[in-house]
This record gives C-alpha cells, structure tokens and sequence, in this order.
C-alpha cells in the first residue's frame, strides 16, 4: 500500500508542475506538444494577405522555436479557410491569417458564413494596415473625386466600377459611394484582382477601388490616377492624394488590415505569448521595411484592440450590406 501511495503521490506532483509549466511557459508547452504550427491563409498565394503571412512565418519559427508553415485555403470569399480555423482544436497550433474581408466583410454578406468573426475566433493582432485607393484610367475625364461625382451624375448608369467578386471590399465601398453620393452606377465583378486591374487599365469599366499594395506601382508609373484614399489619414505613399473623408465623405474610410487568430477556446496564456511573438515581428526593420513597400504600415498591438477592431468593422460592413442589399448565398 505504501508503494501505491507513494506512486500515486509522484503522479500528482507531476500533474501539478505540468500545470505550473502550462501557467507560467506557454512557450515551453507549445515546444513539448507534438506537432507544427500553421497559418492559414483564406486566399490563394502571392496576395497582399499571402505575403504577410510569408513574412510572418520565418519570424516566428525563429522566436518560438517550433516548425511554422503556410497553407493556402482559398474559396468562398475566404470562408473556406475561415471555417477551418474555427473548427480546429483550440492549441495554438492552426492561425488564422485573414483580413478584413475575412473577419468582418465576408460574414457579413454571407447568411451562413460557417464562422462568428465575433465569438469563433480568440484575436492576436493585427498584422499590417493598408488602406484602399479609388483608381481610373488615364483616359477617364475626371481628376478629382468631386469631378467624378459630378460627371456621374451627368451620366446615370452609364458608369461601371470593377471588384474582384460579388461581396469583397472593393464592391461594398462601391455601393457605399453610389449611395453617399446618390449615383446610378453599375458594378461588374471578375474573378481576381488582376482581372480587375485590367479592366480599368483597358477602359472596360471607368473606376476601382483597389488595395494600394495592389495598384501602387501603376499608379507611380501614370498607368492609372488616383482620386481618393480610404484611410483616416493620406498614405504615405501618396502624399497628394486626398482622403474621401477630405473631400466631403466622412463615412467611405476602409483600413485593409490584415490580423492573425486562434480558434475559440485556447487558452489565453497561449494567446498572450503569440500576441508577444508577433509584435517583436511587427518592431523588425525588415518587416516594417516591407510593409511600407506595400503601401501599408505594421505597429504592434494587444489581442484586446484587434479584436475591438474586429467587432467594430463586421458591424459596419454588415450595415453597409444590408443597406446596399448584398448577398453572397
């Protein structure tokens, strides 16, 4: 009986010291559980968000000392890769890298997205910050926002804006200029961004509003002009480029954040030693480097503001939608 006993009392010992090692090294549990980390990428490769999960991977292999891969799981304007996350076993293992169409545009213009961006996920950060830019061709009579809506108006649906599908950013911010604006435009979806960038450069439709990672160098290069910025502030990239807030539309302000997530559920000491990981990336000179390249910014930040982010612009996209009537089921 005393050999049970003394057996049995080694086995609590160690139970509480894994618990104790659980508590004060999350770090230290991540490396003793069997098994990599993923980050999901809801989009196909070579993407803004593609690029920004990359640049996070080598990082974070680094500073955890655990294997980091990426895995793409495009499809239902990145719901697919949303659902999976939500779904996977809350160990801080499978990482959502997502953007603000995946936590907040997308279920909001789904009816059964599969996901709550709200209640499914336990945020991190957010991982970069790149606005949108309304873009025309060269040939296009109007330099300005102002010049634009009154040549519109002239022309009632006979104006054609281009997005890369039914439901995503550059759609919703159409219809919320059409409706800000009291326009009669008409959208024409294609199926990526680059075919979307082709039309407006080939004249099939008149505008866009791209990501300026995504159409920055057509710009500097006088392929494409710039009307207008969604950001609070000008880029830094176009200095002269003017804010829709600037010119008189306070509400057509889109940050095209991008942000990383765990599944509901994992343990917040988990959560708070990832939160840690990603912002000694976010303070590299080589990651902000980068992302200036891409017309954005990267500045560290608390899983608590990330996910007030969150919760913020799925309410006001799911407004926008609803109001502008967009579903993608």
């Amino acid at each position: 009986m005393k050999q049970t006993f003394k057996s049995i009392a080694l086995s609590k010992r160690q139970f509480i010291g894994a618990v104790g090692a659980f508590t004060l090294s999350p770090t230290l549990l991540m490396a003793q559980t069997p098994g990599v980390i993923k980050l999901i990428i809801p989009y196909g490769p070579g993407g803004p968000t593609d690029v920004v999960a990359r640049l996070v991977s080598t990082h974070l292999q680094t500073i955890l000392k655990q294997t980091v891969i990426v895995e793409n799981k495009p499809g239902a304007g990145s719901a697919i890769g949303a659902r999976f996350v939500a779904n996977s076993p809350p160990d801080g293992r499978t990482i959502l890298v997502g953007n603000v169409s995946t936590y907040a545009i997308a279920p909001a213009t789904m009816k059964n997205p599969g996901y709550d961006p709200v209640k499914s996920f336990a945020p991190i950060v957010q991982t970069s910050d790149i606005c949108s830019v309304m873009v025309a061709g060269t040939s296009f009579p109007a330099n300005t926002v102002q010049e634009f809506v009154t040549y519109a108006r002239a022309n009632p649906g006979k104006i054609s804006y281009g997005s890369a599908g039914i439901g995503n950013s550059a759609h919703l911010l159409g219809e919320l200029l059409q409706t800000k604006a009291q326009l009669n435009m008409v959208h024409v979806p294609y199926r990526s961004g680059a075919e979307m960038s082709m039309a407006v450069l080939s004249g099939q439709v008149q505008f866009a509003m791209t990501d300026l990672s995504a159409s920055i160098g057509q710009i500097r290069e006088g392929k494409l002009k710039a009307l207008a910025v969604t950001g609070v502030t000008r880029a830094l990239d176009l200095p002269n480029v003017p804010t829709f807030i600037e010119v008189g539309y306070p509400d057509i302000v889109l940050r095209n954040w991008t942000g990383a997530a765990v599944p509901a559920g994992t343990p917040p000491a988990m959560v708070k030693r990832l939160e840690s990981a990603f912002n000694e990336i976010l303070k590299m000179p080589e990651y902000v480097s980068a992302m200036r390249k891409m017309g954005g910014d990267a500045k560290p930040n608390s899983s608590e503001e990330f996910g007030q982010m969150i919760a913020a612009d799925f309410k006001k996209w799911n407004e926008v939608s609803k109001a502008a009537g967009i579903s993608l089921d």
